[in-house]
């Protein structure tokens, strides 16, 4: 599937309309360069599966994974840009996440090897080279 976003605000409607589709198991990899727009689409997504609109949302860029309760379950936010060893991610409770909840995974390039085979691919791109407009592609890989 691919969406075209012209703005953050239809990034973010992108990510509240796959919330809808989204169930415990489910793993999210979020793949773009640094300013694609990652973190809004993650924020967006997090918001609508936890049912609470206004809700702060830090980046998990310095503590690098986050923890919510959404009615499908746990969900995990992991950034794994400053992972340097894959296996780090273990430390942060990877095993359990992959078990019982939701995982939204930023850099996921980092840790390529551990990625489960069955997960989304979400892809933001520009779009025709215009800094303000994505390309924002969603692939299941099974």
């Amino acid at each position: 599937m691919e969406i075209h976003s012209h703005s953050e605000a239809d990034t973010q409607e992108a990510a509240q309309a796959l919330a809808k589709k989204i169930k415990a198991g489910d793993v999210l990899a979020l793949h773009g360069d640094l300013g694609m727009g990652k973190s809004v689409f993650a924020r967006a997504l997090i918001r609508a599966l936890i049912e609470k609109p206004d809700e702060e949302v830090p980046s998990p860029t310095f503590t690098l994974v986050q923890t919510y309760d959404s009615a499908q379950g746990p969900l995990y936010h992991f950034d794994c840009y400053r992972i340097e060893d894959p296996e780090e991610i273990y430390e942060l409770g990877w095993e359990e996440a992959l078990e019982s909840g939701i995982i939204i995974l930023e850099w996921p390039s980092r840790i390529a090897g551990i990625l489960p085979t069955r997960r989304l691919d979400i892809t933001l791109a520009p779009l025709h080279n215009n800094p303000e407009h994505r390309l924002i592609t969603i692939n299941r890989v099974e």
